[in-house]
Parts: structure tokens; sequence; C-alpha cells
């Protein structure tokens, strides 16, 4: 397990209020994504304001993860904590809830009992990503999801279906781990299937970044035979030959609406539900009509 970054000297509680986030990933994986990057950094910014800090711990599973709770708060290490990733019945609220942590969850619906919500609205940014596909006239959509047992996977699938439904276009959905290598391979399974996409939408930047070395190395024309959408902006998204149309959102501002939300509590406030700014879609080079 990773020692928490933002920490002061080991073994002692850091001398500012602290409010703590895990982040899950594989054994000996380098770094964090960039979505988790970009919303520490508005974690931690609205954090100096208030004259507070974060904690990040990297950790590799979910007992991991209960450990890291349990730990913090015996040791004293945070004042409140932010979730993501929610899954059904998630069994990290329980437990948050007996340790007497004040807890903010980025969700797509309130939770209750006590916990914050900063919501976040998969659903109409789906709905966003499908109509502008087929707007430009595609008529088969093939996505590249998250894991399927994570909320906000399902919230953006609901809404793939019904509005793909609607458009008259027929979608086709394969599961991604937000790896680049997940990206990449599940786009040639696409582009290879018997009802092959004129456009495909990626649940993350990496696994649109994926799909876009799959499309070359197959030969497969972008935009002229495919268009890539993408899901929230990075430099990955903007460094790419060509630069990525993406489903864009404020993600600091997700980071600053957490901690403030967090420190609220933290001053007496009962559980609130802030709803984060809409997102919207960014053209860039790798969009545009199918051909005919």
């Amino acid at each position: 397990m990773s020692p928490p970054v933002g920490a002061g000297t080991a073994g002692a509680p850091p001398s500012l209020p602290a409010i703590g986030f895990v982040q899950r990933r594989a054994p000996f994986s380098l770094g964090i994504d960039p979505f988790h990057t970009a919303f520490l950094a508005g974690m931690e910014a609205a954090a100096t304001r208030a004259g507070a800090t974060v904690l990040l711990q990297l950790v590799a599973d979910h007992d991991d993860e209960l450990a890291c709770f349990r730990r913090w708060t015996a040791q004293g290490w945070v004042r409140g904590v932010v979730l993501a990733d929610l899954v059904d019945d998630d069994p990290r609220l329980p437990v948050l809830a007996a340790l007497g942590l004040p807890t903010v969850v980025l969700g797509q619906e309130p939770q209750g009992g006590g916990v914050s919500t900063v919501e976040v609205d998969d659903r109409g940014a789906m709905r966003q990503a499908v109509a502008h596909l087929v707007g430009l006239g595609h008529s088969v959509i093939g996505r590249v999801s998250g894991p399927v047992e994570l909320g906000h996977t399902r919230a953006r699938s609901e809404a793939f279906d019904l509005t793909v439904g609607r458009g008259a276009a027929s979608g086709l959905v394969l599961p991604g781990d937000y790896s680049a290598e997940s990206g990449e391979a599940q786009t040639r399974r696409l582009l290879r299937g018997p009802r092959r996409p004129t456009a495909i939408v990626y649940d993350n930047d990496a696994m649109a970044v994926g799909g876009l070395a799959a499309a070359a190395d197959l030969g497969v024309s972008v935009p002229g035979d495919l268009s890539l959408l993408a899901w929230d902006d990075s430099p990955l998204c903007q460094l790419a030959t060509p630069p990525l149309s993406v489903v864009s959102r404020d993600v600091p501002s997700l980071g600053e609406s957490a901690t403030r939300t967090v420190l609220a509590m933290l001053d007496g406030r009962p559980e609130m539900l802030v709803r984060a700014p809409d997102s919207e879609i960014v053209v860039r080079g790798t969009t545009a009509p199918p051909r005919r």
C-alpha cells in the first residue's frame, strides 16, 4: 500500500484539517489517471483556500480501502472522506458511517443516511454524446464502457440504449476497464464484428486513445471511416493524432465541490445535494458524418 500523498511526517497526523480520498489501482501500475489527477487538483485548490489539506491513498483492492479508512480514523488522519465509483449497496458507506466520518459521494442520486452527494448527470451527458453522433448521420454506434459494476457505468448504459433507440440507430456495447489496452482490444472486436459501427463512444480518455491506435493499425481512417468520441477531456485527448472529440466536464470543479461539501458538513451542515455543472461536446478531429 502506498503512503498517503500530502501527509506530514510518518506516524503524525497532519496539522491542517484533512479530507481523505482513496483510489484503487492495479498493483505495479504507475501514477493516477487524468480524471482523478484533475479531480484531486480541484479538491486541493478548494482545501488550500479553506486552510485544509487533502490526503490521497492508493490501494490495491477493496479490503485495503476499508483498512485505510479504519487506520485513518484510529490515527486521526482525516476528518472527512470523498468517495467515487459507487456500486450498488456500496460496502464502504456503512463502514464510514460506523467510523463517524462525514462522507461525500460522486453519484447519480442522493444517498441519504447522512451522506452528501455531488450529483453528476451521466445520463444527460450520454444523451448528448449519442445525439451528437446521430445528428452527424451515424446509424450504427459502438461503445466501450467502463466496468459494468459501477453505478455511473449503468447510468450511461441505460441512457445509451434509450437514446440510440430514439434516434432510430442501433448500438453495440462492449465492456472495458478504463485502460488503453482494453480500449484497443474492444475496438478491434467492434471493427471486426458482423455489424461494423461508423462511430464509437468511449467511457474515458485512455480507452479512446487505445481505440485510435486500433483503428490506425487496422487501416481504418478517423474520422473518414470511423468517428471516435471520448469521455472527459485531458491532455491525452488534446495531444492525440487527430485530437479527440470529447464529452467534456469541468472535472476540477467536481473536486472543488466535493471539498466544499465535506467542509460544510464539518461545520455542522446536514447532508447536502450539490449539482455538478453539465457536460458539453467539444468537437475536434475525430467526429464527422459517415461516408456514404
